[in-house]
């Protein structure tokens, strides 16, 4: 990696997905520097590179389910522990424990498949405005905590693809949004980190999917995601798709909310509308305390 792309974002994010081993199935990672609550979806693709390092190269990653057990934190590192549960002739199955400050953090479930020939099908992808027309996520959440000019620098660009009312920032919505997903620069060749941060994708805007059917924008909510499914549809390879390449359309809805709690699906299509993957996720989502 350059010294000018280890600057940025997402080269720094590359830099964390780069494990040490410690010993056979025990990696260690680096968290990286923050404020904070870690972002979940850095430990799920960690974890995801300690499983891959575990599984023979012919067998990606299909699916995988996780639980959120406690808040990552940027100043300790993160041990995980892979537990190979199965090597079968199409199946690979291993589990992954992230460990940090003595405690688990977060365990995840995947299986990885060798492709084979079988049944195709998929509904059609959402209709949605191109991206280029639509604002910038982290921009419009600066705004609406009023702090215009000042937002994050994230590895991933996202852009909102459905109406926000500045007037009324906590006027009530449907339960689902439209939002183009992208890296924000070049990966390397390699499927392993294409799907790791696929994975660290897809943990971005499923909970303020199920916030705005109830008033409640950045900075009016305390939310955590508390577990996460996803299953990978299309090879991440070279005549397959890759992140680098362009836009992804991320479609989510919350079709149920009960106890403070919110189910959220999405499916993520490429530009020419084939459906990459599917996610499930159930969030907390509280009023933030006045």
């Amino acid at each position: 990696m350059s010294a000018e792309n280890d600057r940025t974002p997402l080269g720094v994010l590359l830099d964390c997905l780069e494990l040490d081993a410690l010993d056979r199935d025990l990696y260690l990672g680096d968290p990286g520097r923050g404020e904070g609550r870690l972002f979940g979806g850095m430990v799920a693709a960690q974890s995801i590179v300690a499983a891959y390092r575990t599984v023979e190269p012919d067998r990606p990653l299909h699916s995988l389910h996780a639980y959120f057990l406690r808040p990552g934190r940027h100043d300790l590192p993160i041990r995980f522990v892979v537990v190979r549960i199965r090597d079968g002739n199409t199946f690979t199955t291993r589990n992954v424990v992230a460990h940090q400050g003595g405690e688990a953090i977060f365990n995840l479930a995947a299986s990885f498949a060798r492709p084979e020939p079988g049944i195709e099908h998929q509904d059609p992808m959402p209709e949605a405005p191109p991206p280029e027309t639509l604002q910038d996520w982290e921009k419009l959440r600066s705004r609406v905590l009023g702090m215009p000019g000042i937002f994050r620098d994230s590895p991933v660009e996202v852009r909102l693809g459905d109406d926000y009312d500045f007037g009324d920032p906590e006027k009530r919505y449907a339960p689902r949004q439209r939002n183009w997903i992208r890296v924000k620069g070049e990966l390397p060749d390699d499927p392993v980190v294409h799907t790791a941060l696929l994975v660290y994708m897809t943990d971005r805007t499923l909970l303020s999917t199920a916030a705005r059917a109830h008033g409640l924008p950045w900075g009016k909510r305390m939310s955590a995601s508390l577990d996460h499914a996803v299953w990978i549809h299309h090879p991440i390879e070279r005549g397959g798709f890759l992140l680098d390449e362009s836009w992804l359309l991320y479609a989510s809805e919350s079709p149920a909310a009960y106890n403070a709690r919110g189910l959220i699906f999405g499916g993520l299509y490429t530009q020419t509308g084939v459906r990459v993957a599917s996610v499930a996720q159930e969030a907390l989502i509280r009023a933030a305390r006045s």
